[in-house]
């Protein structure tokens, strides 16, 4: 069973991001709203653009994985970013730099315990569920553009997932429109830092406010990696380039780029 919420108030979300983000527009059922964007980048779409959808039907996460949440429950969203004079190198910290955003409004709206587990996934509650999904595609080779989507559930989780949460789930209801406003805001802020810093994870404080935030560090972690092989070990930091340090058992340092985590012994 789900607790359906109030429809996303479209007017309201449009006047309160006004001068943050250049067009949004919210529509009621597609495919995947990342998708859209990356086609609607193709074709020139403004730099800070933004797409939210109330029910997407073929949602996509990382490790090619599907994301589908019962209509009206949760937050889908896609947001088309042009960052001008960011070198091309240093995006990798754009979906970092999203899940903090994403943490950073939770945090605003509600009580709930979060934390993010490297690379950008949300966790809620004593129990550390996942909460919340990000994906970053790169989406104009010529004029270099990224989409970046969030999944986050909030009145119920995905029926296919039964280790997920939602924010109902750990007791905190809130209107979705205030939450996809908040979320936004900190999104346009953290961005705009990042971008006028050109991308510089140290010299903005991007890099020191994601440690704060990510419950990874210190856990003894498997990292499943995309080609199918798993590391283990202890994750030991982030780098400047938003890779996870790990160290094996062996004494060994590695930095990943790219995998899924699983925490094995929680930090603390």
């Amino acid at each position: 069973m789900h607790r359906t919420v109030e429809p996303l108030d479209a007017a309201a979300l449009r006047a309160a991001l006004t001068g943050r983000w250049e067009q949004v527009d919210v529509v009621q059922r597609t495919g995947s709203t990342n998708a859209d964007l990356l086609a609607a980048a193709a074709d020139g779409a403004p730099d800070r653009t933004v797409l939210v959808a109330e029910h997407q039907e073929a949602g996509r996460g990382r490790l090619a994985r599907t994301w589908v949440a019962p209509p009206g429950t949760g937050i889908t969203v896609s947001v088309l970013l042009r960052p001008t004079g960011v070198p091309p190198a240093r995006f990798a910290w754009l979906p970092l730099l999203t899940g903090l955003a994403l943490l950073d409004a939770i945090r605003a709206v509600c009580d709930v315990p979060a934390g993010l587990k490297w690379p950008n996934d949300l966790l809620l509650g004593p129990g550390r569920r996942k909460a919340a999904g990000i994906l970053a595609e790169v989406a104009d080779a010529v004029r270099p553009a990224v989409v970046v989507g969030i999944g986050l559930n909030v009145a119920a989780s995905p029926p296919d997932q039964p280790l997920a949460t939602s924010l109902a789930d750990e007791g905190a209801f809130v209107d979705r429109t205030q939450v996809l406003t908040t979320l936004l805001d900190r999104l346009a802020e953290r961005e705009a830092a990042w971008r006028d810093g050109r991308g510089d994870a140290e010299g903005t404080r991007l890099r020191a406010d994601y440690r704060a935030g990510c419950v990874t560090l210190g856990s003894e972690v498997r990292v499943e990696l995309p080609g199918g092989a798993a590391l283990h070990g202890i994750a030991e930091d982030v780098d400047r380039d938003g890779r996870l340090l790990l160290l094996d058992a062996a004494g060994h340092r590695r930095a990943v780029a790219a995998g899924d985590v699983v925490h094995l012994r929680p930090s603390g």
